[in-house]
């Protein structure tokens, strides 16, 4: 690795995780770098999610006043994020490389997809909120869980931007103001990129690249910390319209290999 692919994959890291704690996104930042230089596909991704955790947890952190009174909620979801994300991981290793580089441009596209419309997602969300105020369980409606699941396991097995997913689903089905939830979103991120990492760790151990752990780990960290006190302030189009083009990127990237 030379000095400015570290250098790259460091600020690629810092960006994952600013947009990580503000969007949800940040891997179609991380993943498509890393195959630029040439990391194939299935260790790139372990070792980014093994990478992206302090920065999800360091984004959490910087949300920690947003969490107060939120205890139950977010134990009552990690459960289902751990479930999920375990299921997830364990996809990713035993379904064959080949099968990873089939989906791998349907979930980036899904990704894009879910970036570009992330605003209309808000919108109809704060709607809905507007309109219905109230009337939701304090742990969200009955398919709240089931479905938080379900983004645990697309977390473990890739992840791009599973922070819009789970944002679409807390919204809609937990009545809270979208800060407190973003703030849940940011534990659970945290959650199930541990979970998947803890099984990479323990049957995947020789695709772990370190060197790329370690760099898009500070670099990750530092943008946690920089999502959690200025990162909502990013001009969010400029931010949609930079993971679009990495994310396309990638995606041209995989259909002419």
């Amino acid at each position: 690795m030379t000095l400015v692919e570290a250098a790259a994959i460091l600020l690629a890291g810092m960006a994952a995780g600013t947009i990580n704690t503000v969007v949800g996104s940040g891997t179609l930042v991380t993943f498509p770098t890393l195959l630029a230089f040439g990391v194939p596909p299935v260790t790139a991704n372990i070792s980014n999610a093994i990478g992206l955790v302090p920065g999800s947890v360091s984004g959490a952190v910087g949300y920690r006043r947003e969490l107060a009174g939120q205890r139950a909620r977010v134990l009552r979801l990690a459960s289902a994020t751990t479930i999920g994300a375990a299921a997830g991981a364990g996809l990713l290793l035993v379904l064959p490389s080949g099968a990873f580089e089939t989906i791998v441009p349907m979930l980036i596209l899904l990704g894009l997809v879910l970036v570009v419309l992330q605003p209309r997602i808000s919108r109809a969300v704060a709607a809905r909120h507007a309109r219905l105020g109230g009337s939701l369980p304090e742990h969200g409606a009955r398919w709240v869980w089931p479905a938080i699941g379900g983004v645990g396991v697309y977390c473990g097995y890739f992840g791009a931007a599973q922070g819009v997913l789970c944002m679409a689903v807390l919204g809609i089905g937990v009545d809270d103001s979208l800060q407190r939830l973003n703030a849940v979103k940011n534990v659970l991120a945290a959650l199930g990129n541990g979970v998947a990492g803890v099984v990479f760790l323990a049957v995947a151990l020789d695709q772990v690249d370190w060197s790329i752990v370690g760099l898009i780990a500070v670099g990750a960290t530092i943008g946690g910390q920089l999502g959690a006190t200025w990162g909502r302030k990013l001009p969010a189009p400029a931010l949609r319209a930079l993971i679009v083009l990495v994310g396309t990127i990638a995606l041209v990237r995989f259909v002419i290999s």
